[in-house]
């Protein structure tokens, strides 16, 4: 349970003075970090506070839902994501956001730095006029003999089909990408839930305003796994820790579950299996997965069972590297952010090291505060599989 107390200022903020925009900022930056926690809160307040939740209401950053609850509302998220977003591109600046670029060529973006002679079917919308014209004249200084002549009475160049020169156009593939997010308890220290839900709010701002044919799946992992909308992904927080054992062994049918079931641990198996059934329905030529975990696997699916263990097992490891397998098989790329915050994590190296060996993908290692600007340089540049087109 987070230890402060939403509702009470010293003073020095200056809450009140400040305008609805900043006012729902503050809130927003606690509601990264503590999750619906904080939505829960805004019932608590005193007088003088609620009316500046009104005022959010107003203003359209907050609503309630059928239950009377507070909510965030759609252009709140969308200030939210943006916000991310922003922050995320003021990391990593020395990357332009561009388009997903290929080598093809086709259609697509225009290539201004790239020109052909123009051949039938080219659109003329993509002429290159200085070009063309260059060559009208050269070839009427050539006809009359090294010197091109104008007549002044009709000051026009002739063009002739062999002349035009359009710009080249480069192929841009769509990309159906997974993001997979852990939500194990562990996730609650050193603010690596806070960074990794920051990086999922701005992919999906990303997606969303500049790639706009690409699609986006955010799913969380933890005992289980489930899909997370933009609302839910902002009210998410980790799984509180709910047994302190220091050895867990737990067989749990699925069909028929106890009534209480630890969601602490870190089945990524259940994640992958997830990703690779949502995207092998999308029709996007390339298609990736991007990991962001803080921990070794701890749960995993056998059958209809589901298997829980702690310490980390080599039953469970062998388990999520076959789904490894599984997604590679199905043409899926797997990047793996590891967040690194001291020697004890070199368990989690050995066996993200596995997964980039047999998917053939990225293995990298960060702290929470590095990972924004690593998953924009994935996302971005993409680990594209490239296929020759005709």
């Amino acid at each position: 349970m987070p230890s402060f107390e939403f509702s009470r200022w010293d003073g020095s903020q200056e809450f009140r003075s400040l305008s609805a925009d900043a006012v729902f900022d503050k809130i927003s930056e606690h509601l990264i970090e503590y999750g619906d926690y904080i939505l829960r809160q805004l019932e608590n307040l005193d007088e003088r506070d609620a009316e500046l939740i009104k005022l959010l209401v107003k203003e359209g950053y907050l609503e309630k839902d059928e239950e009377g609850k507070f909510t965030v509302a759609t252009r709140g998220i969308r200030r939210i994501e943006n916000k991310a977003l922003e922050e995320l591109f003021a990391i990593q600046r020395k990357d332009a956001p561009g388009k997903h670029a290929t080598n093809f060529k086709g259609a697509g973006q225009i290539r201004h730095d790239d020109s052909k002679p123009y051949a039938f079917g080219d659109p003329v919308a993509n002429l290159n006029l200085h070009e063309t014209l260059k060559n009208a004249i050269h070839r009427e200084a050539r006809a009359s003999g090294g010197r091109a002549t104008v007549d002044p009475t009709r000051p026009v160049v002739n063009l002739r089909e062999e002349d035009f020169v359009v710009y080249e156009t480069e192929y841009q593939a769509s990309c159906a990408t997974v993001l997979l997010l852990d939500m194990s308890g562990s996730m609650a220290r050193y603010g690596k839930y806070y960074h990794a839900k920051k990086v999922a709010l701005a992919l999906s701002a990303l997606v969303r305003g500049r790639y706009s044919e690409d699609s986006l799946k955010i799913i969380g992992f933890y005992t289980y796994a489930s899909p997370l909308t933009e609302r839910t992904l902002l009210h998410s927080a980790p799984k509180p820790v709910s047994i302190l054992d220091s050895r867990v062994m737990m067989r749990v049918p699925l069909d028929n579950p106890p009534e209480f079931v630890p969601e602490h641990f870190t089945n990524i198996q259940a994640g992958l299996k997830f990703a690779r059934d949502h995207l092998r329905r999308q029709n996007a030529v390339n298609k990736q997965i991007i990991c962001i975990t803080d921990g070794e696997p701890t749960a995993h699916l056998e059958s209809r069972d589901l298997v829980l263990m702690y310490p980390p097992s080599e039953r469970t490891a062998r388990a999520t590297l076959q789904e490894v397998k599984a997604c590679v098989t199905a043409g899926i790329e797997i990047s793996t952010f590891a967040l690194i915050e001291d020697y004890f994590y070199l368990g989690l190296m050995n066996f993200v090291d596995q997964m980039a060996r047999i998917g053939q993908g990225l293995a990298i290692y960060c702290t929470a505060g590095e990972l924004s600007g690593f998953v924009l340089d994935s996302f971005v540049k993409g680990r594209r599989t490239r296929r020759r087109l005709g």
